[in-house]
């Protein structure tokens, strides 16, 4: 627990007035769906991308790019359920 409690992340001004931006107008339109996928795209690009320096595994760095695929497989295992979540009637 101590690990979450001292890290430190940086997020550019920028791209949470970007964010802001976004989930506002998709949810003014009434696409709540769209809002919850920018959302999420949006972490999952800051937790890893934005702050790569920060290894999310440390201690391991000799299997990096392994790390890297398993955590944008299940990122993108998770759009894809929640695309066919989307997508299903409510019949």
């Amino acid at each position: 627990m101590e690990l979450f409690l001292s890290l430190k992340v940086s997020v550019p001004l920028i791209q949470i007035a970007m964010l802001l931006t976004l989930s506002t107008l998709a949810l003014l339109f009434g696409r709540i769906k769209l809002a919850l996928m920018i959302n999420y795209l949006f972490a999952l690009f800051w937790g890893y991308i934005l702050n790569e320096d920060l290894n999310f595994l440390n201690g391991m760095k000799e299997i990096d790019m392994k790390n890297a695929a398993i955590y944008f497989g299940f990122g993108f295992l998770v759009i894809v359920l929640a695309m066919i979540g989307f997508f299903q009637s409510r019949e």
